[in-house]
């Protein structure tokens, strides 16, 4: 008889994940792009970093709380946008959304999510972020916009760094993205192996449809639609020129998603963004790019004291948003944690993972002599 272990940490709710979704679904959130060596060093570069570890300072009244986007945050930590979390968990972006709320975290909803903004406003009732890519149709892209500031969205997560897709070979192994009979032979088994999913997402989380993009492709209710769309829509030859447009569009907070180099971090203050986020998008576009915390410091170098600089990529535990805080970052954005504990674990598993993040951050700062997030910088980094 297999003794029950209750999840805790990020890779215990990977485990779960990968027990009870489909494969092909598993690889999509889990894989990343080529040999997937930029989506090992993600996560290995953060290991390379130490903290100093202080005694006999007065930590009894430690915060970890702080501001992002100008929104009061219990710690220095936002949900990242996820493309069809909603095939993860039913009706994923929902959950994630509560959860984040009842944290006290940023949930961003995805422009390819399946849950639309009116559906997480409608279960939340409490702001959050909104993150979409320039389609080749600008006025759907007004219209996106429009709705999403109707729903409340003050920040908007603008994501550049996918002018095609990458090159996912996990995804072209199981057939994620195949039509027609080949498709169906590749997928069915895996559904079929995970009879609980084929219930409560297959069919009780249904539709399946990309909810904010409703009005700008007619079916993507499968895979192959999904793939149809980005290949028909996604627009390679986007330019800054494009994200000034944006911003005179956009009235709240703009976020440029997916920067790594100094100068492109200067172009986006020169378009009038109000924060960038440090992204390889989790190791899935370009395989051989650096790990977004090696990039980090030259941003904040270039482009802190003007705007915000947030990280995403290989963050999966409160250590590692320490380390990311002592690096100059305003804060951190996860994707595949909160994804893999609400396919493990629903709502209550990523509140149970946020707690955990949370109380690593508290204790992290106590061991450190540390009572406020501001106070965390490069002096608590051990550099030998």
């Amino acid at each position: 008889m297999t003794k029950h272990i209750t999840p805790v940490t990020t890779e215990d709710y990977r485990r779960l994940a990968e027990k009870r979704l489909p494969t092909f679904l598993y690889d999509y959130i889990t894989g990343g792009a080529n040999d997937e060596h930029t989506l090992a060093a993600n996560v290995a570069d953060f290991r390379k970093l130490c903290l100093k570890q202080k005694v006999l300072h007065d930590v009894k009244d430690r915060d970890t709380s702080t501001v992002l986007s100008g929104q009061n945050v219990s710690m220095p930590l936002a949900l990242a946008p996820i493309g069809m979390a909603g095939m993860m968990a039913r009706r994923g972006e929902v959950q994630g959304a509560r959860a984040a709320h009842r944290a006290g975290v940023p949930f961003t909803c995805s422009g390819v999510g399946i849950c639309g903004v009116e559906e997480i406003k409608a279960a939340t009732g409490s702001p959050f972020w909104f993150q979409l890519y320039m389609l080749r149709q600008r006025d759907a892209v007004v219209s996106i916009l429009e709705r999403a500031q109707k729903a409340g969205c003050e920040t908007l997560i603008f994501t550049v760094d996918l002018p095609v897709p990458g090159m996912r070979h996990s995804d072209q192994r199981n057939g994620m993205y195949a039509s027609g009979l080949k498709g169906a032979l590749a997928r069915v088994p895996q559904i079929a192996a995970r009879p609980r999913w084929l219930l409560d997402v297959g069919l009780c989380g249904r539709p399946h449809s990309l909810g904010n993009l409703t009005e700008v492709v007619e079916k993507t209710d499968d895979l192959a639609g999904y793939k149809s769309f980005i290949q028909s829509q996604f627009d390679p030859s986007v330019t800054w020129k494009d994200i000034r447009w944006l911003r005179s569009l956009w009235p709240g907070k703009l976020i440029i998603k997916g920067i790594l180099e100094a100068d492109d971090a200067r172009l986006a203050v020169d378009a009038g963004a109000d924060g960038v986020v440090v992204s390889n998008h989790g190791g899935r576009q370009l395989g051989a790019a650096a790990s977004s915390i090696s990039k980090l410091p030259g941003v904040v170098e270039a482009v802190g004291k003007q705007i915000e600089v947030y990280l995403d990529g290989g963050v999966r535990s409160g250590l590692d948003v320490v380390k990311a805080v002592a690096l100059g970052a305003k804060g951190v954005l996860i994707g595949r944690p909160w994804v893999w504990a609400v396919a493990g674990k629903k709502e209550a598993g990523l509140t149970q993972l946020l707690g955990i993040f949370q109380q690593e951050i508290s204790v992290a700062m106590a061991l450190m002599g540390v009572n406020k997030i501001a106070d965390i910088n490069t002096d608590i980094l051990d550099r030998r």
